[in-house]
């Protein structure tokens, strides 16, 4: 089993930057890819972005393109997002997620996932 603990949610301003992460242990043997999901009250969950174990792979929604940065420790057990000009629609509970497959790109491939942390974007 998988245990993924996000932390560094919060309440910020539009504008502004904060750095969400995402501890991974347990059954993490066969990892291939994490990622982070977003789900706004009433709309669906969001695939956000990715990266491989290794860091060479990435993908970035259009919405976060040039504004979010995800990358992965050293140990490749922890994975950081970087969210940068924050706006109001940024607003979501953030969940990580980890994919064994190497279909890193397809959100249907992400078969574990973190309790989720908020994030509110004030305007």
């Amino acid at each position: 089993q998988v245990q993924l603990v996000e932390s560094g949610g919060g309440l910020v301003q539009a504008g502004d930057s904060l750095r969400l992460s995402c501890a991974a242990s347990g059954r993490t043997f066969s990892t291939y890819a994490m990622a982070w999901f977003r789900q706004a009250p009433g709309k669906e969950r969001e695939f956000v972005v990715a990266i491989t174990q290794s860091g060479r792979g990435t993908y970035y929604a259009d919405s976060v393109k040039g504004r979010f940065t995800i990358s992965i420790d050293n140990a490749k057990t922890t994975v950081y997002l970087q969210m940068n000009s924050l706006k109001p629609e940024d607003t979501a509970v953030y969940r990580c997620a980890l994919n064994r497959s190497p279909y890193y790109t397809d959100a249907t491939f992400y078969t574990d996932f973190g309790q989720g942390i908020q994030v509110t974007v004030s305007s």
